[in-house]
C-alpha cells in the first residue's frame, strides 16, 4: 500500500479523517463542555499536519494520474466534511483494475 503515492494518499486520508473526528468529537467537547482545553493543541496540530499532507498528496496524485478537475475537486472537498475522506477512499482512491 505504501509502494505508490496513491497508496500513501489513502493512508494519509484515513489518518486525516480519524484526526478530524477525534478533534470534533472528543477534543472540542472536552474543551467547551467540560472546560478541558489540554487536548485541543496536540489534536489540532496533528490534524493540521495531516490536512496539509492530504492536500499535497491529492494534488500530487491528481497530477501523476491525470485526474480530471472534477475528481480532484471532490477529493479536496472530502477533507472538509466529516467522514469525507473515508468516502473518498472508497469511491475515488481505489485503484482501478
Amino acid at each position: 500500500m505504501f509502494k505508490t503515492n496513491l497508496g500513501l494518499l489513502r493512508i494519509i486520508g484515513l489518518l486525516e479523517g480519524v484526526s478530524y473526528l477525534v478533534l470534533m468529537g472528543i477534543a472540542m467537547p472536552l474543551k467547551y463542555i467540560w472546560d478541558k482545553p489540554e487536548f485541543i493543541y496536540s489534536t489540532g496540530m496533528a490534524h493540521g499536519l495531516l490536512f496539509v499532507l492530504y492536500v499535497f498528496f491529492v494534488l500530487l496524485v491528481s497530477y501523476q494520474l491525470k485526474w480530471s478537475l472534477n475528481k480532484c475537486f471532490w477529493a479536496l472537498l472530502a477533507s472538509l466534511v466529516p467522514f469525507g475522506t473515508f468516502v473518498a477512499d472508497k469511491r475515488l482512491f481505489r485503484p482501478t483494475a
